[in-house]
């Protein structure tokens, strides 16, 4: 070791201004060698500080030390003359175990912080004094996937000419009975940010495309000569009490939840306020609520629509015991405001095109916004696709978890998710659209998992299998999850799988996604994603 090199002259230094300190009561016999040491010392100290290795004001601490150490050394000398016989005798028949002053000490511990900085000059990834402060309160990570994707349809399936003339629940879909291979990449690289104690941040780029927040999926393909690489996270979090946060900016999900409502790679945009109370060793409860714009619209004397946001609250307990066993539910409400389309009129034929979605999957009622004007503006064949979507979205959600610890480390994990969008309203909707929608408003999913919970280490493993149910309206299409059906709602189907560590944070992911649309055409969709993963 470079201590052993560099850093020995250091050591003793210091080794012997601690004897010193630690003598005083020495014999007139000793007091040569002492002194002796004492000048080889001061010596060594003023060499150190001229190669650098030695700050000068560590140094003067050292100096003045031995100084204060000479004065005490005469004052014993006078004092312990008559004693010196006796001393050397007694000293002949024990063994002296030498006491390291705490300032030595606490100088070793610097010197060993500054061995390493040597270390890593020697190596050419630093140099003292060169890195600036700030770099110590980063922390890098990052994570990189390649996929295969089998995007399958049986037989039987309807024409995509027919869902796209459905105005009733426009999907936007154009292939229903061609397979489709496809290998694809994402890549994400973040910086985890220490501000303060009590005020920390992110910020993270991935690929992917600018207009999809449910896939950072980058199809391989030699046409595309660049890949699209933008900002996904950007936050300020502040910690003010352990039990309680506030993150604001574009972060992650800060809800108790799963993929049937929110897409795993949903970035949310807003403000949230996190509380963890704990009441004690094995219970505790959490609760979030927060607010998040979902697009903001300018309002002009010719166009009404309003801003659209989703607030949201939620609340839950949590079982943890001895074990580590743990039980976990809660239960969220998820209120959209001004999510729903509004019809145009012949005199104000464009007052609210803002209330077409910015963005969507499939499976939501929709309805021509532009139907009273007499230019058809949703479906098949137009030129403007205009369709609002029919109901309102306030969703109340409750998800519960129990992860089985008996056989740790292995895991058996059961978990549940019901949906249910209180906003749909039959009534209201047939009087703001003039189209009677069925009820389709809920949703379930229920998951078996056994294995580690997460396969972050050589050998670690898990298998899985889920059961799915969402009909059309039960969520809002935008968000859920965009592998199963190829995302959207309006769908039931089954998903098992597995997962395997090839070595430290590196593992392999198998899932098959079968599923079928509940109403409406017919439309079955397989779906097999082969995932190698890669984390930092």
């Amino acid at each position: 070791m470079i201590i052993k090199c560099q850093f020995k002259p250091v050591l003793i230094a210091l080794g012997a201004v601690g004897l010193i300190a630690t003598s005083p009561m020495a014999v007139a016999s000793e007091r040569e060698s002492l002194e002796q040491l004492r000048t080889t010392t001061l010596s060594l100290i003023e060499l150190l500080v001229q190669e650098g290795v030695l700050s000068k004001a560590k140094a003067e601490v050292l100096v003045k030390q031995a100084e204060s150490v000479k004065v005490k050394v005469r004052t014993a000398d006078a004092s312990s003359a008559n004693d010196a016989t006796q001393s050397i005798e007694d000293d002949e028949k024990v063994v002296r175990v030498q006491y390291v002053p705490e300032f030595v000490k606490n100088q070793m511990r610097e010197e060993i912080k500054q061995e390493v900085m040597a270390k890593a000059q020697s190596e050419g990834w630093a140099y003292p004094g060169s890195i600036p402060e700030w770099l110590n309160r980063i922390a890098w990570e990052g994570n990189l996937r390649l996929r295969y994707e089998l995007d399958s349809f049986p037989t039987g399936n309807a024409p995509a000419v027919f869902f796209r003339g459905d105005v009733t629940r426009n999907a936007n879909i154009t292939n229903t009975t061609e397979n489709r291979n496809r290998f694809r990449v994402r890549a994400q690289l973040g910086a985890n940010l220490t501000l303060t104690d009590w005020l920390t941040g992110g910020i993270r780029m991935t690929t992917g495309k600018i207009d999809d927040p449910v896939s950072p999926n980058q199809t391989l393909q030699t046409a595309d000569s660049k890949y699209s690489f933008a900002l996904d996270r950007a936050y300020l979090k502040a910690q003010p009490y352990s039990w309680m946060s506030v993150v604001g900016g574009r972060f992650e999900n800060p809800w108790f939840s799963t993929d049937m409502v929110w897409d795993p790679d949903l970035a949310f945009d807003g403000i949230a306020a996190t509380f963890k109370p704990k009441f004690t060793n094995e219970w505790s409860a959490f609760g979030t609520v927060g607010a998040f714009p979902i697009e903001e619209i300018q309002k002009s004397e010719t166009n009404s629509t309003r801003d659209k946001w989703m607030f949201g609250a939620q609340a839950g307990l949590e079982w943890k015991s001895a074990g580590n066993t743990t039980a976990k539910f809660g239960v969220a409400l998820y209120d959209y405001k001004n999510i729903e389309g509004t019809p145009n009129t012949l005199l104000e034929p464009d007052k609210f095109d803002g209330t077409v979605p910015a963005f969507r999957q499939k499976g939501n009622s929709t309805f021509d916004i532009d139907a009273a004007t007499g230019t058809p503006g949703c479906g098949f064949g137009t030129a403007n696709n205009r369709c609002g979507l029919a109901s309102k979205f306030r969703e109340l959600n409750l998800t519960g978890q129990l992860d089985l610890a008996a056989f740790n480390p292995v895991h058996v994990i059961l978990s549940g998710d019901y949906v249910r969008n209180i906003g749909f309203d039959r009534n209201e909707i047939l009087q703001r659209t003039g189209i009677a929608y069925a009820k389709e408003n809920e949703g379930y999913q229920v998951k078996l998992t056994v294995g580690m919970p997460q396969t972050l280490k050589r050998n670690d493993w898990q298998v899985f299998g889920a059961y799915k149910r969402l009909e059309a309206d039960a969520v809002l299409d935008a968000f859920t999850d965009s592998d199963f059906h190829l995302g959207g709602t309006d769908t039931k189907g089954w998903i098992v799988g597995a997962s395997y560590g090839v070595d430290k944070n590196t593992w392999v992911t198998a899932r098959w996604f079968s599923a079928d649309q509940i109403t409406g055409l017919p439309l079955a969709t397989d779906v097999l994603l082969v995932d190698l993963n890669a984390k930092f």
